[in-house]
């Protein structure tokens, strides 16, 4: 993030924290000074309609409320000023203890004070049962503070289960909003069982894929959803009329480009793209491959992520009749991911080598359907003539339309023997491609699949 976009996001962070500042005094002289019958009155926050900040783009967006305005910041402050809340360490001298109205959590080790709903809601609205009553919805699961996941009620340690009431739970952003409206970019997770997926990147452009036609224009279909689909939804208004999201099979031979192609989507668009681990997803017990992939599910939710599943039907399998309780079991699995996959908003891509072996109420849930063939011998050639790098010379014995003509290999094959004759020419100390090199490293390709050359 530049530095000028860090400064307007500190100068109207800062600002809205000076205005929090203002609301605390005004909210505690209020309730512990002389009651006189009035309302307290609320000072309106600072006006950031014209800001670019991260920070205020996100209140336009979301056209937030006094309220609202206040729940983020609040929740932003143990973050940037702590001790701004340390007046919330107040004791109630008349019985020895915290005043259980200004709800939160103390921290002892830290020392600070994490803010509750409970706190939210002392300072807009005191001791007004009517006030406190109007701002629950607030923590309603249809609030866009829920539902977009910026904002949620988290339990306090061991202190709290996740069964404890909503007022007692702390607020918590979550840490892409955190990231976005601080630091200017929200934090990518990392592989982990926490989150079973890894972030693909590629430095390639449209121009390196090389695809027969037909796919390439049913992939630009979906290139065109991920750079249309919110207008079509919101501005169209037709998210009443069509599931979120979008669902694509790719299936075909490997090594034909169903990675690269979703990779290259979410570079093209400007998306993140996550590849499942089907080795941290899949479980032998029973629930903890659900379990496993909600995980993935829950953080792509509302970030316009493509979540790729390679060897899809190792999750997406068919469904068997049941003759026992495994088969029960397996059967709720693909249920379950059914409902996941189709309530999903951003984009799920699925690739198999076999359509085939995909449960068929899949099938009629995606949007696409692309087969990505063995390449032609036009198409071939292409990948011959863009796999070796600059650096090399071909040997005048070296030729390309004879070698895509001759030898039926996908685009992952030619880039393996590209590399191997490239490290043969190295080992040589040489920046030659020879003939010879190609021809065996065509043989080894070959000898994979048990193919004679």
């Amino acid at each position: 993030m530049p530095d000028d976009a860090l400064t307007l996001n500190a100068a109207d962070l800062g600002g809205d924290l000076d205005w929090l500042a203002r609301l605390i005094d005004r909210r505690f002289k209020h309730y512990f000074g002389p009651r006189d019958g009035g309302a307290m009155g609320f000072e309106p926050p600072p006006d950031l309609s014209a800001s670019a900040s991260r920070y205020a783009a996100l209140l336009r967006h979301y056209q937030a409320s006094l309220a609202e305005r206040c729940a983020l910041v609040l929740a932003l402050a143990p973050w940037l000023r702590p001790q701004l809340l340390d007046v919330f360490f107040t004791r109630n001298q008349n019985f020895d203890k915290p005043f259980v109205e200004f709800g939160g959590h103390h921290d002892t080790d830290r020392g600070a004070f994490w803010p509750s709903a409970e706190t939210l809601v002392f300072l807009l609205a005191g001791d007004d049962l009517a006030g406190r009553l109007a701002l629950a919805g607030l923590f309603d699961r249809d609030h866009w503070f829920a539902r977009h996941g910026v904002l949620r009620l988290a339990a306090a340690g061991a202190a709290l289960d996740a069964d404890a009431a909503a007022p007692a739970r702390l607020l918590r952003l979550s840490p892409d909003v955190l990231g976005l409206v601080t630091v200017g970019s929200a934090p990518s997770p990392e592989l982990s069982a926490a989150f079973p997926a890894q972030h693909l990147h590629t430095d390639l452009a449209w121009d390196d894929l090389v695809l027969h036609p037909g796919t390439l224009a049913q992939v630009r279909e979906i290139e065109a959803w991920l750079r249309h689909g919110d207008t079509l939804m919101d501005d169209w208004g037709m998210a009443a009329k069509l599931r979120p999201g979008y669902r694509a099979l790719f299936y075909g031979p490997p090594g034909t480009g169903k990675t690269m192609t979703a990779t290259l989507l979410g570079r093209a668009t400007g998306r993140e793209v996550y590849k499942i681990d089907l080795s941290l997803v899949v479980s032998k017990y029973i629930g903890e491959t659900e379990k496993n992939l909600s995980r993935v599910f829950d953080a792509a939710q509302h970030k316009g992520w493509l979540l790729f599943f390679d060897e899809a039907d190792a999750l997406f399998g068919k469904r068997s009749e049941t003759r026992d309780a495994h088969d029960r079991y397996a059967n709720q699995e693909v249920s379950y991911l059914l409902q996941r996959i189709e309530t999903f908003d951003g984009v799920a891509i699925l690739a198999s080598n076999q359509k085939d072996n995909l449960d068929a109420a899949f099938a009629r849930r995606f949007e696409a359907v692309i087969y990505f063939p063995m390449p032609r011998a036009e198409e071939r050639l292409q990948l011959w003539r863009q796999g070796f790098p600059a650096a090399v010379t071909l040997d005048a014995g070296v030729d390309l339309a004879q070698l895509a003509q001759r030898h039926e290999l996908c685009g992952g094959a030619i880039m393996n023997v590209v590399r191997y004759a490239c490290l043969v020419a190295a080992e040589d100390g040489s920046h030659r491609i020879t003939a010879e090199a190609l021809q065996r490293g065509i043989r080894r390709e070959l000898a994979k699949e048990g193919r004679a050359a």
